[in-house]
């Protein structure tokens, strides 16, 4: 196995692979791990790990959130998916996928590089905003791969109720159908960024090379793929697995910038997404965080040890002993 030094520092190293789908087709994504270390050993010595899947146009740069993990006893990995992040290239439209299985073999793939790696048996698997939905998604198809589901602001439904989801696909589906990668037209939004970039408002250095300031083009396909995610999580997915989802209290989508943008989701609608939530398996807990941002983690300092101490006492309630 070829590690790299990766674009964090010399804590993270890198590995790029590609990975064939059902159809084929070879991606390219990249697993991100923190060097391991012997703070990575649990307290039986056990090794365990968990794999970090970000969301939509974004990519792993929260070293934060890996020390973490590795103080909880964890050898901590993130992939970034392929046309995303570190796993972008200039032949391919950022951030687009046409089904969400497609991310299938990737994930598995990391999978086999963990165990590799001397990790045995199931791994906790955490996902934001897309990546939560494609985690859970991937857990109900995988369930005896995964010890422990942890969602941050998981994209589990459109806003508002399953209405707007059932609409947008039926205007979308015969767009998808026939030019997959047509750019749909859409209001662009740039105020998650601006509350957490370092070259705006926020603290965290942000490399947009990996992460623009506004989302990758909406196209056709991918939308069309997202709702259908949203559908099968609409039916229920029965995972046996414990479940964490952690949301903001409060959302602020409005298409104008608003103060209120710096302590609320200014992404999803937290209230649907919780209720959805209930639908994943049979034992979930959500925690609504005040002052919490679209990735709770990225809020600011009180706002996120707030976040990490919840999500270290559910560890001590459903990680593995």
């Amino acid at each position: 196995m070829q590690w790299q030094q990766d674009i964090l520092g010399d804590d993270f190293e890198s590995h790029t692979f590609s990975a064939a789908g059902p159809d084929g087709v070879d991606r390219t994504a990249t697993l991100v791990r923190l060097r391991p270390g012997p703070d990575n050993a649990s307290d039986g010595g056990r090794r365990r790990a968990v794999l970090f899947l970000h969301g939509w146009s974004d990519y792993f740069f929260n070293v934060d959130l890996a020390r973490f993990w590795a103080g909880a006893g964890y050898e901590f990995y993130a992939l970034d998916m392929h046309n995303h992040g570190r796993s972008l290239r200039p032949e391919s439209p950022g951030g687009y996928v046409a089904d969400l299985a497609a991310y299938d073999a990737e994930i598995e793939e990391a999978t086999r590089v963990i165990r590799q790696e001397g990790v045995p048996g199931p791994l906790a698997l955490m996902g934001h905003s897309t990546g939560g939905l494609v985690a859970a998604l991937w857990t109900s198809r995988h369930p005896e791969a995964v010890s422990l589901l942890i969602l941050n602001s998981p994209w589990l439904e459109m806003h508002g109720s399953s209405l707007v989801r059932r609409a947008a696909s039926s205007m979308v589906r015969p767009v998808a159908r026939f030019r997959p990668e047509a750019v749909l037209r859409l209001p662009e939004r740039g105020h998650y960024w601006r509350t957490i970039s370092d070259a705006a408002d926020g603290e965290w250095p942000v490399d947009e090379r990996y992460r623009p300031r506004l989302a990758f083009p909406v196209r056709a396909g991918w939308l069309r793929a997202v709702l259908a995610g949203h559908a099968r999580v609409a039916r229920g997915l029965d995972i046996e697995a414990p479940i964490l989802v952690l949301l903001s209290r409060e959302s602020a989508n409005g298409l104008l910038w608003s103060e209120e943008m710096r302590r609320t989701d200014a992404v999803l609608d937290v209230n649907i997404i919780s209720t959805r939530a209930l639908t994943l398996g049979r034992t979930v807990t959500i925690e609504r965080i005040d002052g919490a941002l679209h990735d709770v983690f990225l809020s600011p300092g009180p706002v996120r040890s707030d976040a990490y101490a919840r999500l270290a006492r559910w560890l001590r309630a459903y990680g593995e002993s």
